[in-house]
């Protein structure tokens, strides 16, 4: 399974970003070898629409579960379509995010956390 935690930086020591969108990085774990990665957001560069674009940055990567801070109604549905889990309300180094979700201490999204941009 491949985890991606949004980051402000490429290590498990940086901090989670609580945007989706337009975070920097994904920090990627993959959870069957304990390899991580780092990828760079080009999803945030997107004039409009970041949090989709985003999502079509993490469905090339594999991933199958998402942490973050904060997911609007349109990432949602396009995370929902991709099949990707989703925890939202995260915070903190990315080191204890991770281990915070495998310690089964974060709850997966219901919904989007946050209203559309702009409003």
């Amino acid at each position: 399974m491949r985890i991606a935690i949004s980051a402000s930086g490429e290590t498990l020591e940086d901090s989670l970003n609580p945007r989706l969108g337009r975070c920097e990085y994904f920090v990627l774990y993959n959870d069957d070898t304990g390899e991580t990665l780092a990828i760079e957001n080009t999803g945030r560069f997107s004039v409009g629409a970041a949090g989709i674009a985003t999502v079509g940055l993490l469905n090339d990567h594999g991933v199958d579960v998402l942490i973050t801070g904060n997911v609007g109604p349109n990432a949602f549905t396009a995370l929902q379509a991709a099949g990707i889990q989703v925890y939202t309300g995260a915070s903190g180094k990315v080191r204890d995010v991770l281990q915070d979700y495998k310690d089964g201490k974060l709850n997966e999204a219901k919904g989007p956390n946050v209203g559309p941009h702009g409003r």
